[in-house]
């Protein structure tokens, strides 16, 4: 097994059995794992995202340096690519929306691969666009559904949201099973699958896996381990919602406390991973949640042929212009039978013989 995701995946392991084992032992560890860590976790976010964000917001770009693809505008007999190339702030708005509510790059991104021999292919990664949108918003549903735990009454949106999600019913028959499946949440499901997906392609695809870190594979064992615990308590292991929305309601107030009679290992599993990953959100690649918003290849109108952009940077330096090299030196390039933008002027006779008769005297 390779190390790069051995550690990672025996550390999501040690994690689980770790808050299992200890939350079911005693009260005690239910309010470290359920009070404690979470709001641990939460200060940890909110200060490692706000410092990240200002210290890239604190970096100067005098230069216009987007990354374009396509026809810059200039003269009007050329189209201009208005979104690949934008020149105005709307431009930009609209080609960042595109970005970050479709991934339109990495729809846009291609794959080469040599074919008989030595012909070189290039294809569309739809499938890699298609599971990380899948991902991304099954994500963002997930996290709007939860809220609910956190609010009382529950807005409308949040349970437009929630019964959207759950459209889709498994009828068992109750008279065989004796159960009944109420209604499959179908953003738990795409988010595992989508996950599965992304670790698969690092851990077998020889290129992907080639440039993977240990950092990498980390995050997404946690959001795996997520997304198990979340499906087990939903389907497999019935806790107790009530306890778990009180406890929810006292971490939102601020009012900590463990509902009494606790809850099912299980929770808290569930409650530590996701303070696992909120704490480790701001040091890892996750954080391109903020820094696309604040990418220079992104958020820049090119706008380099309409407006002189000057490094503020360039410390004064005495410069020799052309036409100070030309007073210098016009006679004799004019001598040598090279070109002068300024003739010399000519002197007149007067001027030149009078020094020859002052030699006279």
């Amino acid at each position: 097994m390779n190390v790069k995701y051995a550690y990672p995946l025996l550390a999501v392991i040690v994690m689980f059995l770790l808050s299992y084992v200890l939350s079911e032992a005693s009260l005690g560890f239910q309010y470290i794992f359920g009070i404690i860590l979470p709001y641990a976790a939460l200060v940890v976010f909110l200060g490692g995202f706000i410092r990240k964000v200002l210290g890239w917001a604190r970096v100067p770009v005098p230069f216009r340096i987007p990354t374009t693809c396509g026809q810059q505008k200039s003269l009007d007999w050329f189209q201009p690519a208005v979104i690949d190339n934008p020149t105005s702030n709307w431009a930009v708005v609209a080609r960042m929306a595109l970005e970050i509510l479709t991934f339109r790059s990495l729809f846009r991104n291609t794959k080469m691969r040599l074919q008989e021999g030595d012909k070189l292919t290039y294809r569309l990664e739809i499938w890699l666009w298609l599971f990380a949108l899948a991902f991304h918003y099954a994500f963002l549903v997930t996290i709007v559904r939860h809220m609910r735990l956190f609010m009382e009454p529950v807005p409308w949106i949040i349970r437009f949201v929630e019964q959207l999600d759950s459209f889709f019913r498994i009828e068992i028959l109750y008279d065989v099973l004796q159960t009944g499946l109420p209604g499959v949440f179908l953003s738990g499901l795409v988010l595992l699958a989508a996950a599965l997906f992304l670790l698969g392609r690092r851990m077998f695809l020889p290129q992907v896996k080639y440039i993977s870190l240990a950092a990498d594979f980390f995050p997404l064992f946690l959001i795996i381990g997520i997304a198990v615990s979340g499906i087990l308590m939903r389907y497999v292991i019935k806790i107790n919602v009530t306890a778990a929305k009180e406890l929810a309601m006292n971490l939102a107030t601020f009012r900590p406390a463990v509902p009494e009679g606790g809850l099912d290992g299980i929770f808290y599993v569930h409650i530590f991973f996701v303070s696992a990953l909120l704490a480790y959100f701001p040091f890892s690649k996750l954080m391109h949640l903020g820094g696309i918003f604040l990418s220079p290849t992104r958020n820049m109108p090119t706008d380099t042929r309409a407006r002189r952009h000057v490094n503020p940077w360039n410390y004064p330096v005495k410069v020799h212009t052309y036409d100070e090299y030309e007073d210098d030196f016009r006679e004799k390039m004019v001598e040598a039978g090279l070109p002068v933008v300024k003739q010399p002027v000519p002197v007149p006779e007067e001027a030149e013989t009078a020094p020859a008769e002052e030699e006279k005297e």
